[in-house]
C-alpha cells in the first residue's frame, strides 16, 4: 500500500503479509562495506527488528509498519524518527537532546560508509528479505539463519495450541480424527492417497492437497504432498522426510554428463543447499523448498526462481544485475540442452536428501557420497543443540 499527500508531501508505503507465517523465523546478517550495499532492496514485516551492531542500536519489532525499502532507507527512517521531537527536547531536556544529536551524527556517517558496519534483520514470522546484488551468484556479505520460534514468539504471532485456548479436538469433526488401534495400519497408508481441503496460495480459491507416503528404495520413507488449483492453474509439490534427522550430514556430488543423467530422481529436503561450481551457482537451503523431482527438474526450478520478478525485483534492478541474470539464464539454457558437463552438489546437514543411482546396490561412478559430522552451527539451525535425547526422564521437581 502506498500513500502520498500532495499538500504536505507526506509519503508512506507499507506492506501486509499476503501468505502464511513461515514455519521458522529468519535472521539475516548484512555486512555493509560499500555504498552499493546501501541500495539493497529490503522487505521487512511488522515483526522485523533491526540492529546496527557497531552502534549498539536496535529498532524493535512492531515499532514500525512493514515496508519495502532499502538499507539506506532503514537508516533514513531511524534518523527521521530521532529528529522528530528534537526542537522541543532541546528546550525541555538539553542534555538528552545533545546525546541524541551526537548519535544522529554517527547514523549520518553510516550513509557514507566511511567504515564497514553490520546490520541484523530478525523476523520471527520468517517474512523478511534482503536483495542479493550479486545474484545469481552467492552473496558473500550476507548470512541467513532460520530458527525455531519459542512459545512466547508464537503467541506474539497469534499462534496457540488447542490446549492453550481450552479447545479439545473433536473425534468426529475437522481434519484430524482419532484412529483406534488396528483401524488404519501402516501398510494401508502406503497404498492410500490422502486428500484434505486447503486454499490456493496464489489466488485463495478452495482446492485440494493430495498426500502420500512413499518408500524410496535404498533410502527411506518420504511424504509427498501435491496441490493443484483448477481456478488459476497453480501447481506445487512438497516433500517431507518420513524419518528423523540423520546421524550425520550428507554431501552428494553428481556428474551430469549426458541426457541420461538429467533423468536421475532427486529428493531435495528443505534443509539442503545446492551448488553448480561450473556456473558459480549457489542456492541456499529453503530457497527451493523440499522437492521430489529429477536433476533436470531441479535446474528448471532454479531458472524459474531466477526469472521471477516477484523474487528478484528485476524491474527495479540496475543494468549490471539485469545483464548478469540474463547471461546466467542463457548459460543455464545451454546446460539444459545437454551441451555442457557440470557437477551438481547437494549438501544436506540433516542427511535427508537422495539422488538415484543407476547401478544399485553397486556404487554408481557418477555419484560421490560423503557423510560428515555436523558443526555446532548446523545443529543450532536444526534445533538439535537444545534437544535432550538421553537421560531426559526427570522427576516433577526437577523439571523446568
Amino acid at each position: 500500500m502506498s500513500f502520498e499527500c500532495e499538500h504536505c508531501d507526506f509519503k508512506n508505503n507499507e506492506i501486509q503479509r499476503g501468505g502464511k507465517v513461515g514455519e521458522k523465523g529468519v535472521r539475516i546478517t548484512v555486512h555493509v562495506q560499500s555504498e552499493r550495499d546501501l541500495n539493497r532492496q529490503v522487505v521487512k514485516s511488522d515483526y522485523t527488528s533491526v540492529k546496527i551492531v557497531e552502534l549498539d542500536f536496535e529498532i524493535p519489532a512492531q515499532s514500525q509498519k512493514g515496508e519495502i525499502t532499502t538499507v539506506e532507507g532503514v537508516i533514513d527512517r531511524a534518523i527521521s524518527g530521532l529528529q522528530q521531537d528534537q526542537p522541543l527536547r532541546r528546550i525541555e531536556d538539553p542534555t538528552t537532546a545533545a546525546q541524541i544529536d551526537e548519535f544522529l551524527t554517527k547514523l549520518l556517517k553510516l550513509k557514507s560508509v566511511q567504515s564497514p558496519f553490520t546490520m541484523v534483520f530478525e523476523d520471527i514470522s520468517g517474512n523478511c528479505f534482503i536483495e542479493n546484488p550479486c545474484a545469481p551468484l552467492k552473496d558473500p556479505r550476507t548470512e541467513v539463519v532460520r530458527f525455531a520460534r519459542n512459545v512466547d514468539q508464537d503467541h506474539i504471532l497469534g499462534i496457540y495450541t488447542s490446549t492453550e485456548i481450552g479447545v479439545q479436538p473433536q473425534s468426529d469433526l475437522g481434519l484430524l480424527k482419532k484412529i483406534e488401534a488396528g483401524d488404519f495400519v501402516l501398510e494401508d497408508l502406503h497404498g492410500e492417497v490422502l486428500h484434505f481441503p486447503t486454499q490456493c496460495p496464489d489466488c485463495g480459491t478452495n482446492c485440494q492437497t493430495n498426500m502420500k507416503v512413499t518408500n524410496i528404495p535404498y533410502f527411506k520413507e518420504v511424504v509427498i504432498m501435491a496441490t493443484n488449483c483448477d481456478a488459476c492453474g497453480h501447481r506445487s509439490n512438497e516433500v517431507k522426510p518420513g524419518g528423523g534427522i540423520g546421524r550425520k550430514g550428507i554431501r552428494i556430488e553428481v556428474k551430469v554428463r549426458s541426457r541420461e543423467d538429467f533423468s536421475r530422481d532427486v529428493l531435495k529436503s528443505e534443509t539442503c543447499s545446492l551448488e553448480v561450481p561450473e556456473l558459480e551457482l549457489s542456492v541456499g537451503p529453503y530457497a527451493l523448498g523440499g522437492r521430489f523431482t529429477t536433476v533436470e527438474g531441479l535446474l528448471v526450478a532454479v531458472k524459474e526462481q531466477l526469472t521471477s520478478q516477484a523474487t528478484m525485483f528485476i524491474d527495479s534492478a540496475d543494468d549490471e544485475t539485469k545483464n548478469r541474470v540474463s547471461k546466467f539464464v542463457a548459460e543455464l539454457d545451454v546446460l539444459l540442452e545437454g551441451n555442457k558437463e557440470i557437477t551438481l552438489v547437494l549438501d544436506d546437514p540433516a542427511g535427508n536428501s537422495y539422488v538415484q543411482s543407476f547401478t544399485p546396490p553397486v556404487p554408481d561412478s557418477g555419484i560421490t557420497i560423503i557423510n560428515y559430522e555436523r558443526t555446532y552451527a548446523h545443529n543450532e539451525e536444526l534445533g538439535l543443540n537444545d534437544m535432550k535425547t538421553e537421560n531426559y526422564e526427570t522427576n516433577d521437581n526437577q523439571m523446568h
